[in-house]
C-alpha cells in the first residue's frame, strides 16, 4: 500500500537517515522531506529518488504552514516530528528568548504537527506519529534546562495523545536518542568526545541508521499494538 510519510528536519543527519531508511525498505512510500532554510542535503536525496522523494518547505512553528503542507500532501500515513534545535546556557544566565525559542521549536512545533496530522488521520482512522525526543528528556545535563524541558514535554505529549487516539487506529510513540554520530556539535573536540564515550556502556555513539531502524519499525503495520512508548536509544546509558 502506498503511504505518504512526512519527516521534518529532513536536512539534518538523523532526518536524512530516517528518509533514506524508508526509501530503502518501503518501495511504495512517498517521502516528503520537510525543510526550512537549509535544504542542500535533502535536495540531493530528491535528485537521487525523484519519483519517491519530495521537498516540502515547512516552518514548524507556524500552525498555518503545517495545515497548508498536509493539505497539499492529501493523505498522510506517517508523521515523524524530527526537527528541533538547542541553545544551551545555564539557567541563571539564560535569556528569555533562549527559553521561548527552544520551547517553541522543540515542543510547540510537535503540538502543531500532531494537531495538523490528526485532522487527516482521524478521517482515515489510521496513522503513525513518531516524535523524536532526546535522552535529555530523562537524563538532562546541566546547561540545557530549556531543551530538556521541551523534550520532556514531547514525551508527556506523546503519552497523553496516544491515549486519545488509540481507538482511532492512530499510534503515537516517542524515540529518545542519545549521542548520534554526525549529529554532534562541531565545537566538541576529540578529548570531549572521548570522555562522553567513556560514559556509555557500549563505548560508542549511535549510528544514525540505528535510530532510523527504530522509527521505521514504529511506523510499520507490525507495530500496530505499540503506542505511548518512549524508547531510549542510548547504548545502555539509562
Amino acid at each position: 500500500m502506498l503511504r505518504n510519510i512526512l519527516i521534518t528536519g529532513a536536512n539534518g543527519t538523523l532526518g536524512l537517515a530516517i528518509a533514506e531508511y524508508f526509501l530503502a525498505h518501503e518501495p511504495d512510500a512517498i517521502i516528503h522531506l520537510g525543510v526550512r532554510k537549509s535544504r542542500e542535503r535533502a535536495a540531493s536525496l530528491v535528485e537521487r529518488f525523484p519519483e519517491r522523494a519530495r521537498l516540502v518547505t515547512l516552518e514548524i512553528t507556524d500552525p498555518v504552514a503545517w495545515q497548508t503542507t498536509i493539505d497539499s500532501i492529501g493523505t498522510l500515513d506517517v508523521l515523524v516530528n524530527n526537527a528541533g534545535f538547542h541553545d544551551d546556557a545555564l539557567l541563571a544566565n539564560m535569556k528569555l528568548d533562549q527559553w521561548s525559542r527552544v520551547l517553541d521549536g522543540n515542543l510547540s512545533s510537535v503540538f502543531n504537527g500532531c494537531q495538523a496530522a490528526l485532522s487527516v488521520m482521524m478521517r482515515q482512522r489510521r496513522g503513525r506519529i513518531i516524535n523524536i525526543a532526546s535522552l535529555s528528556a530523562s537524563h538532562p545535563p546541566a546547561g540545557q534546562t530549556n531543551y530538556a524541558a521541551a523534550k520532556a514535554g514531547v514525551v508527556g505529549l506523546t503519552k497523553s495523545l496516544a491515549k486519545e487516539s488509540a481507538r482511532l487506529g492512530i499510534t503515537v510513540n516517542a524515540v529518545l536518542p542519545g549521542y548520534i554520530e554526525g549529529g554532534l556539535p562541531a565545537e566538541w573536540n576529540e578529548e570531549h568526545l572521548k570522555s562522553l564515550k567513556m560514559q556509555l556502556p557500549m563505548r560508542r555513539f549511535a549510528r544514525p541508521e540505528e535510530v532510523a531502524t527504530a522509527v521505521f519499525f514504529l511506523a510499520s503495520p507490525e507495530a500496530s499494538y505499540i503506542t505511548g512508548t518512549a524508547l531510549p536509544i542510548d547504548g545502555g546509558m539509562i
